[in-house]
C-alpha cells in the first residue's frame, strides 16, 4: 500500500500565549516584539505530518530537523485537553512507543485533536494488521 498523508498541521499559537502578553505589556521596550515574532515564527516551523505508515515531526527555523515515528511502533495515545488550549478548541496528544529511540512523544496544541487522535488509532491498527505486527503485554 502507498503511503498518504492523512493529517498535516502545526501547534496553535495558543500554546505561546503567556510569552505574546508579556511581549504585548513590555512592547514599548521593541525587544519583546522580536521576541514574539520568533516565537510566531518558530512554531509555525514545527510541522507535524501523520500519514498511514508514520508520524513525522518537522522543527527548526534555520536548521531542520526531521523525527519520524513508524505506526506500527505505537503502544498507547492519550488525549490532554488543558483548560486555556479547550478554549481555543486544542488539545495534546500524547503518545506512548514501543521504540527505543523515542519512547515517548506529544503533538502539541493541535487544533481537533480528538479526531487527529483517532485518525493516528485508526492507522496504528491498520499498519499492525498490514505487517502483522501483534502487541502484547507482561505484568
Amino acid at each position: 500500500m502507498e503511503e498518504r498523508t492523512v493529517w498535516k498541521g502545526s501547534s496553535s499559537q495558543v500554546i505561546n500565549l503567556g510569552t505574546y502578553l508579556l511581549c504585548l505589556l513590555f512592547v514599548w521596550l521593541i525587544v519583546p516584539l522580536f521576541i514574539g515574532i520568533w516565537k510566531w515564527i518558530e512554531n509555525r516551523c514545527r510541522v507535524y505530518e501523520i500519514t498511514t505508515q508514520r508520524i513525522r515531526i518537522t522543527t527548526g527555523v534555520f536548521t531542520k530537523r526531521t523525527e519520524e515515528l513508524e505506526l506500527y511502533r505505537v503502544r498507547d495515545t492519550s488525549l490532554v485537553e488543558p483548560f486555556l488550549y479547550r478554549l481555543f478548541g486544542a488539545g495534546n496528544i500524547e503518545v506512548v512507543t514501543m521504540d527505543v529511540t523515542t519512547p515517548g512523544l506529544t503533538l502539541e496544541a493541535i487544533k481537533d485533536a480528538a479526531a487527529v487522535r483517532e485518525e493516528i488509532r485508526k492507522n496504528v491498527e491498520a499498519c499492525r494488521d498490514r505487517k502483522g505486527v501483534r502487541v502484547t503485554e507482561f505484568e
